[in-house]
């Protein structure tokens, strides 16, 4: 059994990562509803993709983008996501790759 200042020592808090941290992301993921605080401690929604045990969140514009790309060409395995910016100026821009 270990002792709480051990497990406090070893602990690394739950994060979700963002989609634009992958170097390549399947269309075919599972998308996932998840639930936080923003910094004010107020809750919102967000959707996430689990890759080797983390999650990845998903934004809306994401999936935006996903989607014309689809219409275009139904047959889209994987994309990039690109990340450009910083808080309310974050842009992402869907790169296909195939």
């Amino acid at each position: 059994m270990a002792r709480l200042k051990e497990e406090a020592q070893a602990y690394v808090p739950k994060q979700t990562k963002n989609i634009a941290e992958l170097p390549r992301v399947s269309v075919e993921l599972e998308l996932n509803d998840g639930d936080g605080l923003d910094n004010d401690g107020h809750p919102f929604k967000y959707k996430f993709v689990e890759v080797d045990g983390e999650a990845y969140r998903v934004p809306g514009s994401v999936l935006g983008q996903i989607k014309d790309l689809l219409e275009e060409n139904p047959n889209l395995k994987f994309i990039k996501v690109k990340r450009t910016g910083e808080g309310l100026k974050t842009r992402y821009t869907v790169i296909p790759l195939g």
